[in-house]
């Protein structure tokens, strides 16, 4: 097979045949953690992930649900992995204070205007071509880019109708492998639109598929992860401070496609957007444990209890707990790993053999169930 996978590589002019047993693009070798425990644990089969290094991901939502948040806290963790950040902003939205809060440096980050889908486009391909560093390329957002045409046109709709997702089937079908080539990641912020579609079961497709997003069918083909966030608009959604201003809301994750794991898994969590910028982690894991067995209630207590480790608490001493108890916060962590990862057989010679467990950047050491 040797042999044969030089004759391809000479055709190629570049080494395209790979044996699947070694080295080769389509292994995820790194993850960046998204800042969520849970949601990096439901991600991927058999450990913790996050967003896949390689691959092209999509971060979709409703407004005000915190994609640009969520990015940036990527972007700040990818830093920390050494790689460099390429943010290119369609809205003009995005303040470096804002980034810098959220942990990014700015030193270490490029700002693009995204003036068109086809210059977000071009730019990719020849950044891609001109260095060797590991990039990160977010697109905030999809939505919002216009096309060229868009630009240059009048203000008929129809007169451009589809121009966007052509050029994006044509685009993403030229930067798909030079992204796994390069160990590059491409992450796609976009829009969730209310479906409303036609014809007599249009009733039930609105029931079943809610929502959707633009830019056309190849984009879906492309990701290999879409993250969607939704969230509620009652009012016990919204965090306040002391003073009663609203400083964060409450979001909703559903994995519309992973690659990875099991499609439709969710989870929950809030995010901080006044003085301080983020995902709450830490308080979300309550809810992510709350229907192990190893966790009981009684009235206003819960009861955590492994092994011969038993603790007893209120809900409302959780934050307090995680912050100052060590070993309550490795019972937690531990029991995250048991209970939400999905557990598998790791055959030897299993695709999922190959993708790696990431560095934990939310704890000073790596602890593994």
């Amino acid at each position: 097979m040797q042999d044969l996978m030089k004759l391809v590589n000479k055709k190629a002019g570049r080494n395209v045949a790979h044996d699947l047993t070694g080295d080769n693009p389509t292994s995820v070798k790194d993850w960046i953690p998204t800042g969520s425990r849970w949601l990096d644990s439901i991600i991927c089969k058999g450990h913790r992930a996050g967003i896949p290094v390689g691959k092209v991901t999509e971060i979709a939502g409703l407004e005000s649900t915190g994609k640009s948040y969520m990015a940036a806290q990527i972007a700040a963790n990818a830093q920390k992995q050494g790689k460099l950040v390429v943010y290119f902003d369609s809205e003009s939205a995005i303040d470096p204070t804002f980034l810098e809060q959220a942990g990014c440096d700015l030193s270490r980050l490029m700002y693009v205007q995204a003036s068109s889908v086809e210059f977000v486009l071009e730019t990719i391909e020849e950044l891609l071509g001109a260095t060797d560093e590991q990039l990160v390329l977010i697109w905030d957002s999809l939505a919002f880019t216009p096309a060229v045409s868009d630009v240059e046109g009048d203000f008929n709709p129809q007169s451009s109708m589809a121009m966007k997702a052509r050029i994006l089937a044509k685009g993403m079908s030229k930067l798909t492998i030079p992204i796994a080539d390069k160990q590059a990641t491409f992450i796609v912020l976009n829009q969730l639109k209310t479906n409303i579609p036609q014809g007599p079961t249009a009733r039930i497709v609105a029931m079943t598929t809610p929502f959707i997003t633009p830019g056309g069918k190849a984009m879906h083909y492309a990701y290999s992860l879409r993250i969607w966030l939704t969230g509620r608009k009652a009012k016990s959604s919204f965090v306040v401070d002391e003073k009663g201003f609203r400083i964060g809301s409450e979001v909703k994750i559903k994995l519309e496609k992973s690659r990875f794991g099991t499609q439709g898994r969710s989870c929950a969590f809030r995010i901080l957007w006044g003085n301080e910028i983020g995902i709450r982690d830490e308080e979300s894991w309550f809810d992510a444990i709350k229907s192990s067995e190893h966790l009981t209630s009684a009235g206003a207590w819960y009861t955590l209890k492994i092994d011969d480790y038993e603790k007893k608490f209120q809900p409302s001493k959780w934050t307090q707990l995680i912050s100052t108890d060590d070993e309550f916060k490795s019972r937690v962590m531990r029991l995250m790993d048991e209970e939400i990862i999905q557990k598998f057989d790791k055959r030897e010679g299993s695709a999922d053999a190959y993708y790696a467990e990431p560095e934990d950047l939310t704890v000073p050491h790596k602890e593994k169930s």
